[in-house]
C-alpha cells in the first residue's frame, strides 16, 4: 500500500489520479469529507501524531508530501512528527516531497525542507529525495493589452507544472531504483522575453510591486538564483517536461520518447 499524505491538495490529488491503476494508493487527510473520490482514505493530521501512526500503519511507501504551513518553526514540528510516525510503525520507505537547495542550505526557504531530509536520513528508513522548484502553475506569464510584463531583469526561471512533479513522484513510488536518491527537480528554462516573443507581443520590465513573495522570487530571479537546471526531472518522467512557452500557445504537452 502506498499512503499518500496533504492528499486532499492540489499535488496530492494529481499524484493519487496517475496512481489510481497503478497501485493499491491510500489518501491520508486531515479532513477525511475531503478526501480525493475513488480511494481509501485514512485521517492523519500533521498535528495530531497519533492520527499519523494510524494513518501510516501498514504502507509499503510513504509519500510525504510537504505542510503547507509558513511558518518554519511550525513546520519542522509536522514533518519531524510523520517521519517518526513513519519510523515507529515500520514503513517500507519514505519519498518526500523537498525544496531545491534543501541538502545543504538550512536557512529561510530550505529550513524545514533540510530539517526533515536530515530528520528521515536519521530515521534509517529507506527513502527519496524529490527537491522541487517553484511551480509554474503560479509563474505563467498572462497577455494583457498586447503585452507581457515581468519584474526579472530577463533572466531564466527554472520552474515545474505541478502536473509534471506529481507523475515524477507516482514513477518514483511505483518504479525501482530510486532508493537512496535525491533528485533535483528543474523545469526547462524560460523567461519573460522569451514567451513573449513566441506569442508575438512585447515584453516590458516594470518595477516590482513592493514587499511580499512575489517581490522577493522577482528579486532572486535577477540574481540569477533560478537558473540552475539538471537533467532529474526529464529523466524520472521518461519524457521532456512542459514547457512555460507550450502553456501560453497552447500546445499539447510533451509525450514520453
Amino acid at each position: 500500500m502506498i499512503a499518500i499524505s496533504a492528499a486532499s491538495g492540489a499535488l496530492g490529488r494529481l499524484v493519487i489520479s496517475n496512481l489510481r491503476t497503478r497501485a493499491d494508493v491510500t489518501a491520508v487527510v486531515r479532513d477525511p469529507e475531503r478526501a480525493p473520490d475513488g480511494v481509501p482514505a485514512r485521517r492523519g493530521d500533521y498535528d495530531d501524531p497519533a492520527s499519523l501512526r494510524e494513518a501510516f500503519d501498514g504502507a509499503d511507501r510513504l509519500l510525504l508530501i510537504s505542510s503547507p504551513e509558513l511558518d518554519p518553526a511550525r513546520r519542522i514540528r509536522q514533518h519531524l512528527a510523520a517521519v517518526a510516525a513513519a519510523e515507529e510503525v515500520g514503513v517500507g520507505a519514505v519519498v518526500f516531497t523537498s525544496f531545491l537547495g534543501a541538502g545543504t542550505a538550512a536557512t529561510g526557504m530550505t529550513e524545514a525542507y533540510h530539517a526533515t531530509e536530515q530528520a528521515i536520513l536519521d530515521s534509517g528508513l529507506p527513502y527519496t529525495m524529490l527537491r522541487h522548484p517553484f511551480y509554474s502553475d503560479a509563474f505563467v506569464p498572462r497577455i494583457s493589452d498586447g503585452e507581457i510584463t515581468g519584474s526579472t531583469g530577463g533572466r531564466g526561471l527554472n520552474t515545474a507544472f505541478r502536473s509534471d512533479l506529481a507523475e515524477a513522484a507516482a514513477n518514483v513510488l511505483t518504479d525501482e531504483g530510486h532508493l537512496g536518491r535525491a533528485y533535483d527537480f528543474t523545469g526547462p528554462l524560460w523567461t519573460h522575453p522569451e514567451v513573449a516573443e513566441a506569442a508575438g507581443v512585447r515584453y516590458r520590465e516594470v518595477p516590482d510591486d513592493g514587499p511580499g513573495p512575489m517581490s522577493w522570487i522577482s528579486a532572486q530571479v535577477r540574481a540569477g538564483a533560478l537558473e540552475l537546471q539538471t537533467p532529474d526531472l526529464e529523466r524520472v518522467l521518461g519524457r521532456p517536461a512542459r514547457t512555460v512557452v507550450s502553456e501560453v500557445l497552447g500546445r499539447p504537452s510533451p509525450q514520453p520518447r
